[in-house]
């Protein structure tokens, strides 16, 4: 089932349990859909790849959005963005712990044969490209970071 179909049929439901942070949620990934559709010289259809990159920008600004609600003492309005990653989430692969993202790191590094910080752009390239979509680039940086010090 595209991600599209399964976006349709949770908004129904949450329609009809009137969960108004989630359906706010919902929404936006349908709006993200439909401009990457609508974009200069896009596919009729989202890649799974494509999708996943949508689904975690907008984790990601969601997560900065509250970041910079609770440094203000914004709680009120940090906890509906919380909530509405959450949400989205759901529709992600499941996360890799940092132990995880560690292992998969070191193992990219040995293999290599990298040292030093004037590798990780290189480190950053293969990492980003075999973790997609189970890791975010914040963890997989600091990570990346912490091993080639």
């Amino acid at each position: 089932m595209s991600l599209e179909k399964q976006i349709m049929d949770q908004m129904k439901e949450a329609m009809k349990a009137k969960d108004s942070v989630a359906l706010e949620a919902l929404r936006a990934i349908k709006s993200g859909i439909i401009l990457a559709k609508t974009e200069s010289g896009a596919k009729e259809e989202l890649s799974a790849d494509e999708e996943i990159k949508l689904l975690q920008k907008l984790v990601k600004q969601r997560k900065d959005s509250a970041a910079i609600y609770t440094e203000q003492g914004r709680a009120d309005l940090a906890e509906p963005e919380l909530a509405q990653v959450a949400v989205i989430e759901k529709f992600l692969p499941a996360q890799l712990s940092e132990t995880e993202v560690e292992a998969a790191v070191a193992k990219i590094i040995a293999e290599g044969g990298f040292s030093g910080m004037a590798a990780m752009g290189q480190v950053m390239g293969l990492a980003s490209k075999q973790l997609a979509g189970k890791a975010d680039g914040k963890t997989i940086s600091t990570v990346v970071k912490k091993l080639l010090a």
